[in-house]
């Protein structure tokens, strides 16, 4: 996982705070951003995985306070740990 976005690159939307219960399915499946979004997974309680299938897997835990980077166009999920409070801003 890639530990910043670019600084040429701008937030320009965010995801509602989901929880462990109101994750949609689609973040816990296999799914992409398009071309030159970037995420921001950005944990506010608890903690979750960033999942990157490979070859080879990687599994990165997410604690609450910390961000996680999603590239553009790099396949992930996100599997929850137990309680979890987060939310995702996309940049252009």
């Amino acid at each position: 996982m890639t530990s910043e976005i670019p600084s040429t690159v701008l937030k320009y939307a965010e995801s509602p705070v989901f929880t462990q219960d109101t994750v949609p399915e689609k973040l816990t499946s296999l799914h992409d951003t398009k071309a030159g979004v970037w995420g921001r997974l950005c944990v506010l309680e608890g903690s979750l995985s960033y999942i990157i299938p490979g070859p080879p897997q990687s599994r990165t835990v997410i604690k609450a306070g910390e961000i996680g980077i999603i590239r553009p166009e790099e396949p992930h999920r996100v599997e929850m740990v137990g309680p979890v409070r987060f939310k995702i801003e996309f940049c252009r």
